[in-house]
């Protein structure tokens, strides 16, 4: 069994920005809660008990740690007792060097999950250790058939026993890769992972500095004979590291998870609404009977938050709408993203969009295909199409910009 996971967070999560200039990308608003709580749930909902964070970075830490602390909460919330640690503060070159810090401090002497903090998926996670087992393997990754580009992936070559013959990080031509069976980020490592550092060939790796899972341990693992194989997962798997794959999770997650899952009720079909308090519970309460009787068009499925205002003659289709978000009068969100606390004035319009938290969008603002920042504002009558506002900035009323960044 399975009870330990790691998750390296480091790095700029570039590919992300502007949601990440301030916000550890573990921590970014993902249906109503941080990106990552999801995975520890998942987890802990098949046995896993410790997590370890490897994280690196000031905004990382304080965003992770402020948030989940010990763990301590989970067992309040979710009824799922789990303990949450931390890399101790070392200078890690590449993920692979901030997973083996954890069970080098911490001495850690059994099989380990290795998770990212930008991932969202669904795993078996003990069927892949029986797997793990049955192969004897060094490391087993979870594999997922990939039909579109692979030139942002690490790309398998297996035998007809899933052992992994050849790993190309990342290739720049279709023709270079291997195969379409991409790497995850998911892995199991063998106990004897901290060990393979003090031989010839895992020392030689460390000393030069060359740390990185995809591009240095993993090909040099299969290179020198050790065993690796691909767990071929049948389950969700999503890399949410850029805002269109950031969306395009959402739209899937939305459709194929339940309401349990959610955390909500459906108030209107395929309409789901969050919240428990007195408060929240009328407001929810509002907004169901406001699409019933037409003052609110809703097309579905579309997740609200908690404390949510949302104005007559609006009209919601395949969106997230997070906590204590206001949305006035004749406004349009559709295939987007609110984060908590914004405000969409009135007569707005809003699609294929994220924005972010504490975010004000103007009466009459157009904002569309772009990706609004924490605490911007968005002046009236303003038109943004393939934008991104960094943190804090100030899109002027009646301004048109298009395929620009403002920073």
């Amino acid at each position: 069994m399975v009870r330990i996971a790691v998750i390296p967070v480091g790095g700029e999560a570039v590919r992300l920005r502007p949601l990440t200039v301030e916000t550890s990308k573990a921590m970014v608003r993902f249906l109503n809660r941080p990106l990552v709580e999801l995975s520890i749930l998942h987890l802990a909902q098949q046995g896993v008990e410790e997590f370890y964070f490897g994280v690196r970075g000031y905004h990382n830490y304080r965003d992770v740690y402020d948030y989940f602390r010990e763990g301590g909460w989970f067992a309040v919330k979710y009824d799922k007792k789990i303990r949450i640690r931390y890399m101790p503060r070392v200078e890690t070159r590449g993920n692979a060097e901030a997973v083996l810090a954890s069970p080098e401090y911490y001495d850690i002497k059994e099989p380990v999950l290795v998770i990212q903090g930008d991932n969202v998926f669904k795993l078996d996670v003990q069927d892949m250790y029986s797997f793990h087992r049955s192969k004897k393997a060094f490391i087993t990754i979870a594999l997922k058939e990939e039909t579109g580009d692979l030139s942002e992936f690490g790309v398998a070559a297996v035998d007809e026993n899933m052992r992994i013959l050849k790993f190309v990080e990342k290739p720049k031509r279709r023709e270079d890769a291997p195969s379409n069976l991409v790497n995850t980020g998911l892995y199991l490592l063998s106990e004897d992972f901290r060990n393979f550092f003090r031989g010839e060939v895992g020392q030689k790796l460390y000393l030069e500095g060359r740390l990185d899972f995809g591009g240095d341990v993993i090909p040099t693992s299969i290179e020198s004979g050790l065993p690796v194989y691909g767990y071929p997962t049948k389950g969700y798997w999503f890399d949410v590291g850029s805002p269109g794959r950031y969306l395009k999770a959402v739209h899937y997650l939305l459709k194929h998870l339940t309401p349990y899952e959610l955390e909500a009720e459906e108030i209107a079909p395929a309409i789901y609404a969050q919240g428990t308090s007195e408060q929240s519970k009328a407001l929810k309460e509002k907004i169901g009977e406001d699409i019933r009787n037409g003052v609110i068009k809703a097309e579905g499925p579309v997740l609200i938050g908690r404390h949510v205002q949302i104005g007559a003659e609006t009209y919601i289709k395949e969106s997230v709408i997070d906590n204590y978000v206001i949305i006035k009068e004749s406004c349009t969100v559709e295939n987007s993203v609110v984060m908590d606390r914004s405000y969409i004035g009135r007569g707005a319009t809003v699609r294929r969009s994220i924005i972010g938290r504490h975010v004000y969008v103007g009466d009459g603002a157009v904002v569309e295909d772009s990706v609004i920042a924490d605490n911007a504002t968005v002046g009236e009558g303003a038109v943004l199409k393939g934008v991104r506002v960094w943190p804090h900035k100030t899109v002027e009323r009646g301004v048109k910009l298009e395929g620009f960044s403002v920073v």
